[in-house]
């Protein structure tokens, strides 16, 4: 029935979505509507979302409760964390609903929820009681799918309405936390609530100061009210303190201690597929990050232009499937403008053809192709050119999968992950440097930090 319905109807039909609350609310009864037993928060925003969770988890697992987490990333069920291979931000309600099931099953207090606007839309997250709602970022994302900006943003919003709106739990208030600098905040900041928390660069209730960057993290003075405290952030740029502030103003209306929140924060090492080096003794940096919009694209391509005394190279596609074709070019843009060198390459072509999404990138990228700029739809050699070519002091950045499990490509499931796959390619590049005499000296130098 699934798969009538989907041929016969477009995504956004109302039949198409009455079914997916049919089965938002099937899966909610069947498992007894779980989330009323723990204390719910939901991570929403087109940036950072998953970052978000990640930092909140930590420092309430720092705190010393049980805790449960869906993210792009990774899953956490109490003690057992493990990579998210769904390829799906937020699960069809009934893998949700029977995660949040044996969340409580484990004695998890809090569950911290990624939750997006196809979630949202579709009904995936129906019969979940918010506790708590954050908001990290908007920027424009999935316009073919709203058909406008508008009704994304309202989508949205809609996570803040629920927690609004939302039954109250013994002793447990409502709060919502919002981003004071993105341009946004007005539009979720009329929702009410039992507490309202705003973070930021500037004038918020939790702040930043004195920041200093580096390339491996951060340091900044956090300030909350009548009080303040040094953190050690061991993930790069801005947009991550922004995160941390998030995480840290979810945690202060938790009313977890300041020391712990810190020490929460300043242990989360990189996460996977985010910033993250890939290190196997080589002389050039290689990173590997999620970047998949032309926002994150730009923040992370200037983050590494401004790290980099040698040559930056970026590895990248754009994905298919239906997603905003007319963010291809833009991203073609920015690689070109920071970038010295550009290779354009298959991200997660779904069923449309993998050259004219290329060519569609290709399109911002006003070079000569075979001129520090080349057209490879195999990945793997994509990203092999790169390191082949890249010296001492050069960084090369490979984005839009991060820690991604597999590739869809017309109809089949690929295994594949970045880190996995240029580990390998290190691994083949150094031991065919090194002669006899040295390889018995070799050490497993290759890690990720």
């Amino acid at each position: 029935m699934k798969r009538l319905i989907t041929k016969i109807f477009p995504e956004r039909h109302p039949l198409r979505l009455l079914y997916h609350k049919i089965m938002g609310v099937i899966a909610a009864v069947v498992n007894g509507f779980p989330a009323n037993k723990m204390i719910v928060i939901g991570v929403t925003g087109t940036k950072g979302k998953s970052t978000t969770v990640n930092f909140i988890t930590n420092i309430l697992n720092a705190a010393g409760f049980k805790v449960g987490m869906t993210s792009t990333i990774n899953f956490q069920i109490a003690d057992q964390r493990w990579v998210n291979a769904t390829k799906k931000s937020t699960q069809s309600p009934f893998i949700l609903q029977k995660m949040l099931k044996e969340m409580v099953r484990s004695g998890c207090k809090y569950a911290v929820i990624e939750v997006t606007s196809h979630a949202i839309d579709q009904s995936r997250i129906f019969g979940i009681n918010f506790d708590v709602a954050v908001m990290t970022n908007i920027a424009p994302e999935h316009i073919e799918y709203h058909g406008n900006f508008n009704n994304y943003l309202a989508t949205k919003a809609q996570l803040f309405s629920r927690v609004s709106r939302g039954r109250k739990k013994f002793g447990v208030p409502k709060v919502l936390i919002s981003n004071a600098d993105d341009q946004y905040f007005s539009y979720f900041d009329q929702f009410v609530a039992d507490r309202k928390i705003t973070y930021g660069l500037k004038a918020a209730t939790v702040y930043a100061e004195n920041v200093q960057k580096n390339p491996e993290g951060s340091h900044y003075v956090m300030h909350v009210p009548n009080n303040s405290l040094p953190i050690e952030l061991k993930m790069p740029g801005q947009f991550n303190i922004y995160n941390s502030l998030a995480a840290a103003a979810v945690c202060i209306a938790l009313q977890v201690p300041l020391s712990t929140i810190k020490k929460g924060l300043d242990e989360s090492s990189s996460i996977a597929g985010r910033f993250e080096h890939v290190r196997c003794g080589q002389k050039y940096s290689v990173i590997v990050d999620y970047a998949h919009t032309p926002e994150s694209l730009h923040g992370l391509l200037k983050l590494y232009r401004g790290l980099t005394a040698g040559k930056l190279y970026v590895v990248f596609g754009a994905t298919g499937g239906g997603r905003d074709k007319s963010k291809r070019p833009k991203m073609g843009e920015i690689a070109n403008e920071f970038a010295d060198y550009v290779i354009v390459t298959d991200d997660d072509p779904y069923e449309e053809d993998e050259w004219q999404i290329i060519d569609q990138i290709s399109q911002g990228v006003p070079r000569k192709e075979g001129k520090n700029f080349w057209k490879i739809p195999d990945r793997k050699e994509a990203i092999r050119l790169a390191l082949t070519l890249a010296h001492e002091g050069d960084c090369v950045v490979v984005a839009g999968k991060g820690s991604e499990e597999v590739i869809k490509l017309r109809g089949k499931t690929i295994p594949w992950n970045d880190k996995k796959v240029i580990t390998k390619l290190l691994e083949r590049e150094i031991e065919v440097k090194l002669n006899s005499g040295d390889w018995e000296k070799r050490e497993n130098v290759c890690k990720a930090s």
